[in-house]
């Protein structure tokens, strides 16, 4: 059984509510609301700015944890260099299956994150502001959000503001994926490695900080750097956002301040007094086990040191009833699934994890094992962007955190429990989720017969854009399937009929038949 999560779930707090504040009064806080549960904000110039958030030990709360003041620092100093004014991105992608915290924030504080966006433009002397937001509650939210503040995207203004829309897909979150977006690209990442900081939207320097990280930001600019530490611990000053989901009784966001014990946090959402494993950081993060989970308290230092992470803020337990391999399974098909396509690594590591994986559960003995660990280890590091990283990660951990069921599945054929799907997946389960499988096939043009009408682009945007030439310039990328449609329909319409999708090589398959769809063609239909 799989339970997605819903777009906005319960919310709690432990202690005094800092982002949280007002929830208790209304669902959503309004310009109006903000400003009286908050107050006002006052402006401050970029070196104060940096110094308080390296007073409250900011750090980006979207998985990387980079400290937001060299952030801030290094786009000040690239603008300053180049002579450029710099971008402001509030990233609020939120492709993940059991991250639902910056969802939560958008949707109910979208005002709080802003406040934060704002003191960073103006400290800056940045002129553009984007939000990326993955769900239509987020993107309803955040427009009402900006109009409220008379905000908008139109020229003459001091500063422009807009929203931009990326697939609920697990690389769209990841910072070049999310700068090639606002810049009218696919929400795909780049495939090299380049600081947004130095080059990103437009190649201006970019600052580009999750949702969390800027409405954190707000709260210590108004209470100031010693009260803002009097919640939590000393090394890890405030509060953070967690997304409790898994084996609960009642899936929630909760704020909650640093150096609250863990298992805490897991009682309140009415998980399983003594679960076998607890899945931290999300699905790009780490397991640890009941005896860990008594020993750790809410903080990236404490998870880090028992073997967890605290990465996206999404804690995962699972009780004894349900086979832990199986359930990684689940979710290892999921992450290879999410590929971009762009590297072999993830375009074909991923999946001959996964597949390692399910040899393991099926009887594959020894030899299974020994082929999983090789490829796992093959894929680290060597990926366009951290998506393969992040989903070696997982399979290293799943590995190492259920030696006794994965002994079992290895030498008697299985641990005789039920694979009872506690952990949440995108749909009714995910071997109903092909919106986001690469289909194998690839857009291509005859650069002869071209003639840079445009019309593919105006049709499938997530895989095309036109150049500065205003010729179109495309993804490298595998057509998801849910894009198949609309890529044959730009084939079809391309004027010049220089337009064309490209099937896989036939030795190398990618992806089975898709029952029920007519094929796509590979000619001008």
């Amino acid at each position: 059984m799989n339970r997605p999560l819903p777009d906005v779930p319960e919310v709690r707090v432990v202690g005094l509510p800092q982002l949280t504040q007002g929830f208790d009064l209304v669902e959503r806080l309004g310009l109006a609301m903000h400003l009286k549960v908050h107050g006002p904000l006052e402006p401050m110039n970029g070196e104060r700015l940096a110094q308080l958030s390296d007073e409250i030990s900011l750090h980006g709360r979207g998985g990387a944890g980079f400290p937001f003041g060299r952030k801030l620092r290094a786009v000040a100093q690239a603008a300053i260099r180049r002579g450029v004014r710099p971008v402001v991105v509030i990233n609020g992608s939120e492709g993940e299956p059991a991250c639902r915290k910056d969802t939560v924030l958008l949707n109910r504080a979208p005002h709080l994150i802003l406040d934060g966006a704002l003191l960073a433009a103006e400290a800056l002397g940045a002129r553009t502001l984007i939000v990326a937001v993955t769900r239509n509650s987020t993107e309803i939210s955040v427009r009402a959000a900006l109009a409220e503040r008379g905000l908008s995207d139109r020229r003459g203004q001091a500063l422009r503001a807009r929203v931009v829309r990326t697939p609920e897909r697990m690389v769209s979150g990841e910072a070049s994926a999310v700068v090639r977006a606002a810049g009218g690209g696919p929400a795909l990442p780049l495939g090299r490695r380049e600081r947004a900081a130095e080059s990103g939207v437009g190649g201006a320097p970019t600052l580009l900080s999750n949702a969390e990280t800027f409405a954190q930001l707000a709260v210590a600019a108004r209470i100031g750097p010693r009260r803002f530490g009097h919640t939590g611990l000393d090394s890890e000053p405030g509060t953070v956002l967690l997304t409790i989901s898994g084996a609960v009784a009642r899936p929630m966001v909760v704020e909650v301040p640093t150096g609250v014990p863990l298992r805490y946090v897991l009682q309140l959402a009415g998980a399983p007094p003594l679960p076998q494993g607890v899945l931290t950081g999300g699905y790009h993060g780490n397991w640890i086990d009941s005896t860990a989970v008594h020993n750790a308290v809410v903080s990236r230092a404490s998870l880090a040191a028992v073997g967890g992470a605290l990465g996206a803020g999404a804690i995962l337990p699972i009780g004894p009833e349900t086979c832990p391999l199986g359930e990684s399974l689940r979710v290892a098909n999921w992450l290879a699934a999410e590929t971009a396509g762009q590297c072999g690594p993830c375009r074909l590591g991923l999946p001959a994890a996964a597949g390692g994986l399910s040899d393991v559960l099926n009887g594959g003995g020894p030899a299974a094992l020994e082929a999983l660990r090789e490829v796992t280890q093959a894929v680290k590091g060597r990926g366009a962007c951290k998506h393969p990283d992040g989903s070696a990660r997982f399979f290293a951990s799943t590995l190492s955190a259920f030696t006794d069921d994965l002994a079992a599945h290895v030498l008697d054929g299985g641990c005789g429990r039920p694979t009872t799907g506690v952990l949440p997946l995108p749909g009714p389960g995910y071997q109903d989720l092909e919106e986001s499988i690469p289909s194998g096939e690839k857009l291509a043009v005859d650069w002869t017969l071209c003639q840079g009408h445009g019309l593919c682009a105006d049709i499938v945007p997530e895989l095309i854009r036109l150049g500065p030439d205003g010729y179109p310039a495309l993804a490298d990328a595998s057509v998801p399937v849910h894009l198949r449609g609309r890529a044959q329909r730009a084939v079809r319409r391309c004027p010049a009929l220089a337009l064309r999708v490209e099937a896989p090589p036939a030795e190398r398959p990618v992806l089975p038949p898709v029952t029920g769809r007519k094929a796509l063609g590979t000619g001008l239909g």
